[in-house]
């Protein structure tokens, strides 16, 4: 199979495989008027498999959801056929409005325009705590 590459636009590379589609839809790429390509399953050959996602414009993109995702993706950022910057995300300190915390009694269940915050406190396992009301969270809590 032949996947084009992008002129301009962005490249995250290094995704673990499966997890592609976790990123697509957490930061929106479905709305996005710009070609984007999820590509799944690449032979790579320091991480057996990985998955790639191409996307056809230069974006804003939430660095720290896709550092919760997987703290080793490459970012890419191409211009006009070349490389011009490459980033590593990793597992970001603190999260705001990727997680949802799934305390009732949270004040964020009532006051629903707050912004969902939490903090790491177990990199090792990738837990984070909600900075209201202290009730754990991880990936399995993703909006």
């Amino acid at each position: 199979m032949n996947v084009d590459g992008v002129n301009t636009g962005i490249v995250l590379d290094h995704i673990h495989a499966g997890k592609s589609m976790v990123i697509y839809k957490l930061l929106g790429l479905d709305r996005l008027d710009c070609t984007v390509a999820v590509i799944q399953n690449v032979k790579s050959a320091k991480y057996g498999r990985k998955d790639i996602i191409k996307i056809d414009k230069i974006i804003d993109l939430d660095f720290d959801a896709i550092g919760f995702v997987d703290p080793n993706i490459t970012v890419n950022i191409v211009k006009e056929g070349k490389l011009a910057r490459k980033s590593h995300v990793s597992l970001p300190d603190e999260l705001t409005d990727v997680l949802r915390c799934r305390n009732p009694r949270c004040i964020t269940s009532s006051e629903t325009d707050l912004p969902q915050r939490f903090k790491l406190v177990d990199p090792e396992k990738r837990l984070y705590r909600c900075v209201y009301c202290d009730a754990m969270a991880s990936e399995k809590h993703l909006f």
